[in-house]
This record gives C-alpha cells, sequence and structure tokens, in this order.
C-alpha cells in the first residue's frame, strides 16, 4: 500500500498554505469591489448535470470525468469545472426570481479532472470562478473580464495578454458549424479520431485540438467572424469599446472558442507571457452561456463567466518574481518556569487567545532554554517568562525579541499592554 499521494494530487503545506490565504483574500476583496457574493455547492452532482451542462462532446465528458455510482445506483461526478454546479444551484433556488438582477456569484472550489499531470495542471485542481446570470447588456461581459484582470493586476502581474472572440448568437454558430462541416470534410481521414467525431458532433472544437493544430486545415478554416449577424457584430463592437474606455488592451483571435459547448458570443482567454512560464500559458477562460440555464431546466437566462486555476496563478507570480506576504511569525510565546507556572500558563494563554492576541506555549517539557529556542523557531515577536516568583508577584516578563528590551507587566495589565505592542503603540507598563 502506498503512503504517498495519489498521483495527480498534491498537499499544500502550511508555509505554502499562507500564500494560499493571501491570494485567495485578494480575490475577495476584489469581488466584493465588484459586489460579487460566494457561493459554495457540493463536491459531486449528479453526472447528468455535467454531461447537460458542459457537452456530451467535450474531453471533460468524453474522457476526464471521475464518475462513480453511489449504493443507491444514482450516477454521481466529482465536478470537473464549477460553472454547471452554479447554474444547477441558480435553477433548483429559484435565483431567477430575485429582484435584483443580475444574480453575481463566486466561488473557490477544488475539480477533478482525469488528464496527465504536469507542472499547474493537476487531477485535483483548485480555480476560482465567477458567474453573473440575468442580464444580456455586453458591458457585464466587460465587467466580469476587467473583474479578472482585476485580480491579476493587484496582485502584481505584468506581463498579461487578453484575448477575445465571439462565437455570435445560435443563428450565426448555425452557419459557421455548415461552414465548418463543409471545410473539414474532404480532409476527414486526415484528422485525428477525436475530431473525426467532433466533425459531426460540435466541429468548432476542431479549431481548440492539440493533435491537429498544424494541420493545414486548421490555418484556412473559416473564421467565425466572418459569419456573425448584424446583432452578433453590434454586440461583440460594445464589448470591445467596453474594453477600450476600461483602459483594457486585448486581441482578437476568431480561433479562440474555448473547450465547452455552452459559449456563445463573448469568449476570452487570460494568459501569462512571463519569461519561463512554459508552453501552457492560459491562466483563465470563460465566456458568456446564454442558453446554459435552459438545457438544464430552467427558465430562459443569458449568463457570463469565467474559471481561473489558482495553481497557474501561483506559478505566473512566481515566474514573475513576485513575493507573496506569507507572514508566519507568532506574536507570543509563553515560557512557563515550574511546575506552579505551568499551570497558571494554561489560563492565562486562553485569557490572552480570547482577547484576540495570537499566543503558543511549550507542549514537551522543555526546559527554558529549549522554550526560548522553541520561540526562536517559531518568529515570535515577544516572549512572557512566567515564573513561580513572577506569579506570586502577580508580574509577567516581556521580551521583546527584535531589540532585547524586556520588562514587567502586571499580569492584570497584559492584553492592554500587548495590544498596544502589536497594534504599533509605544505602550510602558
Amino acid at each position: 500500500m502506498s503512503m504517498k499521494a495519489p498521483r495527480g494530487t498534491v498537499d499544500i503545506l502550511p508555509e505554502e498554505a499562507a500564500k494560499w490565504q493571501f491570494v485567495e483574500n485578494k480575490i475577495k476583496e476584489v469581488c466584493s469591489r465588484y459586489h460579487f457574493d460566494e457561493i459554495r455547492t457540493p463536491l459531486f452532482e449528479h453526472t447528468e448535470v455535467f454531461q447537460r451542462g458542459v457537452g456530451d462532446s467535450t474531453d471533460i465528458v468524453q474522457k476526464e470525468m471521475y464518475t462513480f455510482e453511489d449504493r443507491g445506483g444514482r450516477s454521481l461526478t466529482l465536478r470537473p469545472e464549477g460553472t454547471a454546479s452554479v447554474v444547477r444551484s441558480f435553477i433548483e433556488h429559484k435565483m431567477h426570481g430575485n429582484p435584483s438582477q443580475p444574480v453575481k456569484l463566486y466561488y473557490f472550489a477544488q475539480m477533478f479532472r482525469y488528464e496527465r499531470p504536469q507542472k499547474g495542471r493537476m487531477r485535483q485542481l483548485n480555480q476560482f470562478g465567477v458567474e453573473a446570470m440575468g442580464s444580456a447588456d455586453p458591458a457585464l461581459d466587460a465587467e466580469v473580464i476587467d473583474l479578472a484582470m482585476s485580480c491579476y493586476r493587484e496582485l502584481g502581474l505584468k506581463s498579461l495578454k487578453l484575448v477575445i472572440n465571439s462565437l455570435g448568437d445560435q443563428d450565426s454558430r448555425e452557419n459557421h458549424r455548415q461552414a465548418l462541416v463543409d471545410h473539414f470534410t474532404p480532409h476527414k481521414d486526415e484528422l485525428c479520431s477525436d475530431c473525426r467525431t467532433r466533425l459531426t458532433q460540435n466541429p468548432l472544437r476542431i479549431l481548440d485540438c492539440k493533435t491537429d493544430r498544424e494541420h493545414p486545415a486548421l490555418k484556412t478554416a473559416p473564421s467565425i467572424l466572418d459569419y456573425l449577424n448584424e446583432e452578433s457584430i453590434a454586440y461583440f463592437e460594445k464589448v470591445k469599446t467596453y474594453l477600450t474606455m476600461m483602459g483594457i488592451d486585448y486581441e482578437v483571435d476568431p480561433n479562440l472558442v474555448r473547450g465547452l459547448d455552452y459559449y456563445n458570443h463573448t469568449a476570452f482567454e487570460i494568459m501569462s507571457e512571463a519569461e519561463g512560464f512554459g508552453a501552457i500559458t492560459t491562466l483563465a477562460g470563460g465566456g458568456r452561456y446564454n442558453g446554459l440555464v435552459e438545457e438544464l431546466g430552467g427558465p430562459a437566462t443569458t449568463g457570463i463567466g469565467f474559471g481561473m486555476g489558482l495553481e497557474r496563478l501561483l506559478m505566473a507570480l512566481e515566474a514573475e518574481h513576485i513575493e507573496i506576504p506569507a507572514d508566519q511569525d507568532l506574536d507570543c510565546f509563553l515560557v512557563a518556569v515550574g511546575a506552579e507556572a505551568e499551570r497558571t500558563s494554561v489560563q492565562l494563554v486562553h485569557d490572552l487567545r480570547k482577547n484576540g492576541i495570537q499566543v503558543d506555549r511549550d507542549y514537551q517539557g522543555r526546559k527554558t532554554k529549549a522554550q526560548f529556542k522553541a520561540a526562536d523557531r517559531y518568529r515570535a515577536k515577544y516572549v512572557l517568562v512566567l515564573g513561580d516568583s513572577e506569579i506570586q508577584q502577580q508580574l509577567v516578563n516581556v521580551k521583546e525579541m527584535n531589540t532585547g528590551n524586556q520588562e514587567q507587566v502586571p499580569l492584570t495589565q497584559l492584553v492592554e499592554y500587548l495590544q498596544g505592542k502589536l497594534s504599533g503603540g509605544n505602550v510602558h507598563a
């Protein structure tokens, strides 16, 4: 039996977890300013949610899902992406009836995909995403893209590229679909087995194929932009105008189709151009999905969202040499000297914590010198020395480790003293 984490999964140890917490908190601050609220959905769903929501022709559904039967014989799947779950919740809880529209949601969630593990792309991955449902205003598309870019910018990333495309409305997609079928059919036998299947199921996905990307037929394939009707062109022009007004640079890529079936109109990806980041440059991607709520059994409701891989975000920060604050210094460490002091320290530590002060103590029965070494390892800002004589005098010796300064503080004033010191005040006993 292997006592290692399963292939494609990693442990996030405390020092790294502190970096994750900083990144997540920064993103939450951005979401709050954009008036997005957090939603948390189950780790697994009925398999049909993803089959209908993500699309039967996608690699996710065909190859990558972790699906199992429960004891009642029901088919369940660990979520491979976030949008379908959020839309299912949106329908189930009748959020479409909320008086405040659009409904703007964000999530942090673990996703599960059975694919070949590589740096920044694991079988259990962590994702941040947003979904905004209930408005067909292209300004909302621009806002969602702006939110994603703001998350990266506020964390310090500079080497970013935004790529956008329009997949058009249903009529535009149908016309383009037929053009793709006509274009690729003569080359059918030259395409990979996946693309031969896509030719009948969803030919747009051929443009996203990693195997056939260098095939000449992909380079000469009809562009969706040539098949957009007037309404779709006007919609896309508004999105581009709003991005320009916000000062957000972008490139239009007619071959950007995204890997999921539910997209229409706006599609986008944000990529890292940092040196040494790696061959797979995509950091985030998303788009508009005006038919997805109906596909999952809800009323006609428009929506737009994106997913952002947190592992890849951390890789991008590393590639641009951006230091993430991960303060693990301890505020106070209590050194107890003597049996009575050890007994009293239990209550004292409890009282300090109750008053908002971070503190730890020795639980190994170590000598005084060893306790001070432990305080050093924890990078404690202050060491509180409590001995039997101090208990008799109702005092605590407080040593500031940075300067070596030491003061005797009455027990009754300790909380106020430490609160002042830790807040940056110049407090004396």
